[in-house]
């Protein structure tokens, strides 16, 4: 469930920044500039991008409607360009093991839905013989 977003990145002006275009909109016409984890404060798609952003090792985010301008050590982007690529392909994805918004990839702990073992009594049915009915001649 979800749609996956197609994703290309170019190289900003300077050699720190990538720009990551999208084919949907992140903000709509907002725009959310995160200098550090600590300017993360909700649960929104641009605040959960973000957050992952951030645990990659950028060290600025900003999103504006479906343009992603992260910030990074020149040295990190070889790898690092890839990695943020897929975390937004995936970013509205619900299930599979690249989902985006699963509760495993939010963090969230998983909800314990005990089934009750219900164990039910075994009855046995008393056997009941039908009456032989000799047809009439």
């Amino acid at each position: 469930m979800g749609q996956t977003i197609t994703v290309t990145s170019r190289e900003g002006s300077r050699p720190e920044v990538r720009f990551f275009d999208t084919n949907r909109s992140l903000t709509g016409m907002d725009i959310e500039r995160y200098a550090s984890l600590d300017d993360v404060h909700w649960k929104r798609p641009p605040d959960v991008l973000a957050q992952r952003l951030f645990a990659l090792g950028a060290t600025a985010v900003a999103i504006y409607s479906n343009v992603v301008t992260v910030e990074a050590p020149v040295a990190a982007w070889p790898e690092l360009e890839a990695r943020i690529g897929h975390i937004i392909e995936h970013l509205f994805n619900y299930y599979g093991d690249d989902a985006g918004w699963s509760p495993e990839a939010l963090g969230a702990e998983q909800p314990v839905v005990e089934s009750p073992v219900v164990e039910s009594p075994v009855v046995e049915s008393p056997v009941v013989e039908s009456p032989v009915v000799e047809p009439v001649l």
